[in-house]
């Protein structure tokens, strides 16, 4: 198969005239193809005008290797097939999973789809339990520490956008894609450049994949937290759950960024980790009309375009600061798992039909600004997290700032015609009283550069919303080549907490090729 890219059609054009296009740019016609399909399409705003710039999948019977070297932006494409080698090491207990995030899910799928029979535990609450503690408590109800948008099925992408945008580039990314989009989510993310599923049918596609699960044999266990590893002799013998001993063959940890007591308790065990860079800042807000005239100018409105989303970054003294998880048409919801601290988050359904866009905007910091030991980054987020909660007066509003209050460091806090939409309610707050100098410098710097990219970021009444600290874990646990920690050949860290990913789509991917590393090690139950 060859993909064909660079293939332009305009608003009033259907997307799908761009097969046509490229067969025409590469002078075949239909007789020379098995099946020519749109790729992915994605918006070009670029020079004053909106289009769309599409790619095309062509197979061909022949003659795929001569086009590519004829004609420019044609290249082949790499589809990459699971074929594991199946290892002949038996097991001494089960595979099991811990956590049923992203790449927990897709690695007991994929070591479900070629006859392994693993056993995921997962600290929070199914999906119907889950959801009725998460709306509970965004009505002013109790925080659930087993149930809310950092725990349970799904992990924290469930409380999203949905989105599956990467930068990792792997052919099996294709692969996650056909299974979400197997398991009920829009056939849309399939074509589209930057695909998201919504909150709202992620909900759906995950429940249908953990039936698929258990289908295929596998099992999958709610407010089932991994409390304890039992060590021996450098392997892991069995792990504690519930209070209960379970004879454990290996061990998937997909815990997710937020697992901060069960990293505790892994250094107990005398697993190895380490601190890692990570991005703490706010979120901020914006009339997402405002968004859409500032990226497509006077085609804003156009039935034929999406929301507009913007990805924004600059370097202020050596430090990143950018954009993160822009959630178009969304909301900005409470997402702390423990009482006592703030914690926000971006969320949208498939439609992205909210007044508001908001997007974190974030700040880097690394162990030279926390500290070098394993835990130094988990403190640190738990420091600013509490001290968001006494901004808010210890009521559980969140602390909020004009935007141009912020970069501005005057002025008074007066809503304008951006209405914050965090649910638990805000609190006008200095956020140099949150951040350490060097964050608050650097995100009003950061601020000012991102306007001149987009008239109007850093004004047009839009309003900041701390606390954003979860983009990504604050530890690494370091893994060989064959995906096993370097303290026990047995343990697999995988996925975003572990340090592996940054995202759905990445998460996924790694457990995918997790479940690979144990086929090809331990043979079938």
């Amino acid at each position: 198969m060859i993909i064909v890219s660079q293939i332009k059609t305009s608003l009033s054009e259907p997307r799908e005239k761009a097969v046509g296009k490229a067969l025409a740019r590469l002078r075949l016609s239909t007789s020379d193809v098995k099946t020519a399909k749109l790729y992915k399409t994605s918006v070009d705003a670029r020079h004053g005008e909106v289009s769309f710039i599409s790619s095309v999948a062509i197979e061909l019977f022949s003659g795929e290797k001569e086009l590519e070297r004829k004609y420019p932006n044609v290249r082949l494409c790499d589809e990459r097939k699971l074929t594991p080698r199946y290892g002949e090491k038996p097991l001494s207990g089960k595979i099991c999973i811990a956590g049923f995030g992203p790449a927990g899910m897709f690695c007991a799928l994929t070591l479900c789809e070629f006859g392994y029979k693993p056993v995921v535990f997962e600290r929070g609450a199914r999906m119907d339990e889950r959801i009725t503690a998460v709306e509970n408590f965004w009505n002013g109800g109790k925080l659930n520490e087993s149930a809310n948008v950092q725990f349970g099925e799904g992990g924290a992408g469930t409380f999203s956008d949905g989105k599956l945008t990467t930068r990792i580039n792997d052919p099996l990314c294709t692969r996650v894609l056909e299974k979400f989009a197997e398991f009920g989510a829009p056939s849309e993310i399939l074509t589209t450049a930057k695909p998201h599923i919504g909150t709202d049918n992620l909900r759906n596609v995950v429940v249908n994949l953990r039936s698929r699960i258990i289908e295929l044999g596998g099992e999958v266990r709610f407010l089932s937290p991994v409390e304890r590893l039992n060590v021996k002799s450098g392997k892991l013998s069995s792990i504690f759950v519930n209070g209960g001993e379970i004879p454990c063959g290996a061990l998937v940890l997909a815990l997710g960024h937020s697992a901060h007591d069960t990293f505790k308790e892994l250094l107990k065990s005398g697993i190895e980790l380490v601190p890692k860079a990570f991005s703490v800042g706010a979120r901020i807000e914006h009339l997402q009309s405002d968004i859409d005239r500032a990226q497509y100018g006077k085609f804003a409105g156009h039935p034929a375009l999406p929301p507009a989303e913007y990805a924004l970054s600059c370097h202020i003294k050596g430090r990143g600061v950018y954009t993160f998880c822009m959630c178009p048409g969304g909301f900005v919801v409470a997402s702390q798992n423990s009482a006592g601290t703030i914690l926000t988050n971006g969320m949208s359904n498939f439609d992205r039909a909210g007044k508001n866009a908001n997007s974190a905007v974030l700040v880097s910091v690394t162990p030279d600004d926390f500290g070098y030991d394993p835990l130094s980054g988990v403190d640190f987020v738990q420091t600013l997290e509490e001290r968001a909660y006494a901004l808010g007066n210890n009521s559980g509003r969140a602390p909020a700032m004009l935007t141009r209050e912020f970069i501005g460091n005057c002025g008074a806090f007066s809503l304008g015609k951006v209405t914050p939409t965090y649910s638990l309610g805000i609190e006008s707050a200095d956020f140099r009283r949150l951040f350490p100098e060097y964050i608050s410098e650097s995100l009003s710097e950061g601020i000012r550069q991102f306007d001149r990219k987009i008239k109007g970021f850093s004004d047009n009444d839009s309003v900041l919303t701390a606390i954003e600290t979860r983009s990504s874990s604050p530890v690494r646990i370091p893994r060989n080549d064959l995906g096993q920690s370097l303290s026990i050949e047995n343990l697999y860290p995988c996925g975003e907490g572990a340090g592996y990913a940054g995202g759905i789509m990445s998460a996924a991917v790694d457990g995918v090729k997790t479940a690979v590393r144990i086929m090809e090690k331990y043979a079938r139950e």
